[in-house]
């Protein structure tokens, strides 16, 4: 069946970059404009929060948890938040396999910055 997807071969008619279509084009500026406002919004509130790290710390842990689910390893959010904070001495073994996702992702983060992406 040509075209269908086979997850076990490789696809390389990605085309050349740059773009040969115009991505300058109305529509798409219109969406960055809208989306620096938001970011603009999101700064906003981080400042006025006591402490904007709150937002920083849970999107990974969030991350981390939907991540480990993927393999059947399932904790909830309070699990995981709790064992994150080191209010649950002994969190479950879920939350501790999540808590491995989580610190990767950092990790991953801070090596960008001595060997980032070209």
């Amino acid at each position: 069946m040509s075209g269908s997807f086979d997850p076990n071969l490789p696809f390389n008619n990605l085309p050349g970059l740059p773009p040969s279509v115009d991505v300058e084009n109305r529509q798409i500026l219109k969406a960055a404009i809208r989306a620096r406002e938001q970011l603009a919004v999101l700064n906003t509130s981080c400042r006025l929060i006591p402490n904007p790290e709150i937002v920083t710390t849970t999107i990974p842990l969030r991350e981390a948890k939907a991540s480990t689910e993927i393999e059947n390893i399932v904790t909830t959010n309070d699990e995981l938040f709790r064992a994150s904070q080191g209010i649950d001495s002994t969190p479950t073994p879920e939350s501790k396999e999540a808590l491995r996702y989580n610190t990767a992702l950092h990790e991953g983060r801070k090596s960008l910055l001595e060997r980032p992406l070209s």
